[in-house]
């Protein structure tokens, strides 16, 4: 790891003026993926700007929502007693993220703008245009199991891997950020970038911009959140799908539907969503959901059994959804 500085800040305008000034700056909190990255060398940053102390840690409900500071740890938003029964997607997907000694320094800002899990990424040795642009995918001719099968370019196939942000997508949330000259609200279906031909931008997010708040609008829909992976802890996800339904007398009204997994970005089901409006709650709705799901997907060489995962994972989502 390389030397850097350190230095800690009391208010938002201080934090990005100070990061405004040293481009080589980063802005730290809970750290559990900065400081893994700079140590393998992937990351590099000259100075350290800790915002723990910024006032970015409250969990505010609103009349028409709920507004998390982006410094919230993810166990106290896990274990929030009105988030746990207003909001229970959430708390499922924090639940299943990482380990609890991680939850309990991880913030939701830093969750949210964590870098992909790709071994190629995170290992130097190797060449990828997310990491060193115009070098080349190291992943597409390598072992790609945990990799894209939508949204993908010919530059990255690495998937996003927070569970918070695929649930957040479901909840349509808005991510409330502050640069040096203005405050921005942007939705979560345009913050996350897809690779294309510029790999190496992730998000909308501008030099010296602070994640420092998220808003979540009201909804009364039964919810739920599906993990499949390798074990039952501290892994990322296979395929995971996070379902938030509003249904009456055996009809779903409305449906919100997201993977995670399986593409650069959570991936919103809208068709999916269109598809089942109206269709009454029963095995073939769920399973001609399923089918509409998959018919975009492009499997790489060693995942194509996500495909099939997409599938299960969906049906079984909408099932216990439902109550069915």
């Amino acid at each position: 790891m390389q030397p850097f500085s350190y230095a800690k800040v009391f208010s938002e305008e201080t934090a990005i003026a100070t990061i405004d000034q040293d481009k080589t700056a980063a802005f730290i909190a809970g750290g559990t993926d900065l400081l893994g990255l700079m140590k393998d060398g992937v990351q590099v940053a000259n100075t350290l700007i800790d915002i723990n102390s910024l006032p970015l840690a409250d969990i505010e409900f609103k009349t028409h929502g709920i507004r998390i500071g982006a410094i919230c740890r993810l166990s106290d938003v896990a274990f929030n007693s009105q988030v746990q029964k207003c909001y229970p997607v959430i708390s499922q997907a924090l639940l299943q993220s990482a380990s609890p000694q991680l939850r309990n320094m991880a913030t939701v800002g830093g969750n949210l703008l964590q870098r992909v899990r790709c071994g190629y990424f995170r290992d130097p040795v190797f060449p990828c245009n997310k990491r060193t642009p115009g070098r080349g995918c190291a992943a597409i001719i390598g072992y790609n199991r945990m990799h894209a099968i939508f949204g993908a370019s010919e530059h990255c196939i690495a998937v996003h891997p927070s569970d918070l942000a695929v649930v957040l997508t479901a909840l349509d949330a808005i991510i409330c950020v502050q640069g040096v000259e203005k405050t921005r609200r942007i939705s979560i279906h345009d913050f996350y970038l897809l690779p294309g031909e510029t790999p190496q931008t992730e998000t909308l997010l501008q030099p010296g911009e602070l994640i420092v708040a998220i808003e979540i609008p009201d909804f009364a829909y039964q919810s739920h959140y599906l993990k499949v992976r390798d074990r039952a802890s501290y892994e990322f996800a296979l395929v995971s799908v996070a379902i938030a339904l509003e249904t009456e007398q055996n009809i779903i009204k409305s449906a919100r539907i997201a993977f995670g997994g399986v593409a650069p970005k959570p991936w919103r089901a809208w068709e999916v969503e269109e598809f089942i409006q109206g269709k009454a709650i029963n095995t073939a709705t769920f399973t001609a959901a399923a089918e509409l799901a998959i018919k975009q997907a492009k499997p790489q060489t060693h995942n194509e059994f996500k495909i099939e995962l997409v599938k299960r994972a969906l049906i079984r989502g909408l099932s216990t959804s439902c109550g069915v």
